[in-house]
C-alpha cells in the first residue's frame, strides 16, 4: 500500500520499520530516527504529519475508554503528545518503545525488540538479547533495570492463585517481577524463547545444562599441571678446542655422602670422575676434562676423603645417640 505524498516527503528516504492503522486513513509509522503520525484530511482539519523524535528522557501513556494519549518528555524541551485509539494502544506503545529504547542506547544496532508487556505499572521489554524492566507509572523512563541474556542461567515460573512470579537467575542471583496469570503464559513463552535462542539450546533444560558446563570450566584451576621450569640448559660448546664442563661427566653421589654435606659431595663427585672411564661422549668428537694427574690434586682428594669419613662417624654416633634417646622414653625415663 502506497503512501501519502506528504507522509512520502516527510520520511526524507528514511526506511519504515513500523506501521500502525490509527482508524480510517490515519497512519503511525515508526523509523530509526522518529515516530510519524499522519492524520488524513477531514471535515474540520487539513492533511499533516507530526513528527516525534525517539531521544525522549520518558514515555508516557494515559488511557481513556475510546482513546489513549503517549506523551513523549524531552526534558527541557518540554513534552509532546499524540493521540491513539485504546485498542489499538498495545500495537503503537511496541514500536515507539522500540523504537526511544535504541535512540537511548539501551539496545544495540541490530538488537530486536520482540514483545512488550505492560502491567499495571509494570512494563517488561523482551528484546532479543535482554529484558528491560520499568516500574512506575511511566511506561519507561531512566529508572529501567535490564538483565542481558549472556548473564541469564536460568529461568523459571512460579504460579500463584492471582499473578505467576517470574524469576530470572543473573550471575547467581535471583530477580523476581509478577505478572498476572491471565497475562503471564504469553510473557512465559516469548522470553523463554527469546533466551533460548540467544543461548543456542532448544530449552530451559538444555540451557541449564550449558550454563552449569560453563560453570565447571570457570571453577577449573588453570595452574593445576607440574612445572618443570625451563628444562636443563643447552650444552656449552664455547670452550676452545670443545672442551665441556666436567660437570657433565661427573656421577652421583652415593647416599652416604649426599648426608655429608658440601665437601662431602664434592669429594664423591670427583672421586667417581676419576673412577669412570666412559667420557659418555664417544665419537662427537668431544672430551672430558678428567682428573689431572697432579700431587696438589691427589692430596686435596685425600683430605676431602677424610673429611668425608669424620663426619660419616660423627653422624653414626648422632644416629646411636637418637635410637637410645627413644629406647628411653619408651622405657618411660
Amino acid at each position: 500500500m502506497s503512501l501519502p505524498e506528504i507522509v512520502q516527503s516527510s520520511l526524507d528516504d528514511e526506511s519504515v520499520a513500523a506501521r500502525v492503522g490509527l482508524g480510517g486513513e490515519d497512519l503511525l509509522l515508526v523509523t530509526p530516527t522518529r515516530t510519524l503520525v499522519y492524520r488524513a484530511e477531514g471535515l474540520l482539519s487539513d492533511e499533516a504529519v507530526e513528527e516525534f523524535p525517539h531521544d525522549a528522557e520518558r514515555v508516557g501513556v494515559s488511557e481513556g475508554r475510546r482513546k489513549a494519549t503517549v506523551t513523549l518528555d524531552y526534558g527541557l524541551d518540554g513534552e509532546r503528545s499524540f493521540s491513539a485509539p485504546t485498542k489499538q494502544l498495545d500495537q503503537v506503545i511496541h514500536p515507539v518503545l522500540a523504537g526511544v529504547l535504541n535512540a537511548r542506547g539501551v539496545t544495540d544496532p541490530g538488537e530486536t525488540v520482540k514483545q512488550t508487556y505492560r502491567f499495571s505499572e509494570l512494563t517488561v521489554v523482551v528484546t532479543s538479547a535482554r529484558l528491560v524492566r520499568h516500574i512506575g507509572e511511566a511506561v519507561w523512563d531512566e529508572e529501567y533495570d535490564e538483565y542481558h541474556f549472556d548473564d541469564v542461567t536460568d529461568l523459571d515460573f512460579e504460579e500463584g492463585s492471582v499473578a505467576t512470579s517470574v524469576v530470572i537467575t543473573v550471575d547467581g542471583r535471583q530477580e523476581r517481577f509478577k505478572a498476572p496469570n491471565d497475562q503471564a503464559r504469553a510473557l512465559r513463552e516469548g522470553l523463554v524463547a527469546a533466551v533460548c535462542a540467544y543461548h543456542g539450546v532448544e530449552d530451559l533444560d538444555e540451557l541449564r545444562a550449558a550454563t552449569a558446563e560453563d560453570d565447571e570450566d570457570a571453577d577449573a584451576e588453570p595452574g593445576d599441571t607440574v612445572s618443570f621450569g625451563d628444562g636443563p640448559g643447552p650444552l656449552d660448546t664455547s670452550g676452545v678446542d670443545g672442551d665441556v664442563d666436567d660437570a657433565s661427566d661427573r656421577s652421583e653421589p652415593t647416599a652416604s655422602e649426599g648426608m655429608a654435606g658440601s665437601d662431602g659431595e664434592a669429594a664423591a663427585r670427583a672421586a667417581g670422575a676419576s673412577a669412570d672411564p666412559d667420557d659418555g661422549f664417544g665419537d662427537s668428537g668431544f672430551q672430558s676434562a678428567g682428573v689431572v694427574d697432579d700431587p696438589a690434586v691427589a692430596r686435596e682428594l685425600a683430605e676431602l676423603r677424610e673429611a668425608v669419613e669424620a663426619q660419616n662417624e660423627r653422624l653414626e654416633r648422632q644416629q646411636r645417640t637418637i635410637e637410645q634417646l627413644i629406647e628411653e622414653l619408651r622405657q618411660g625415663r
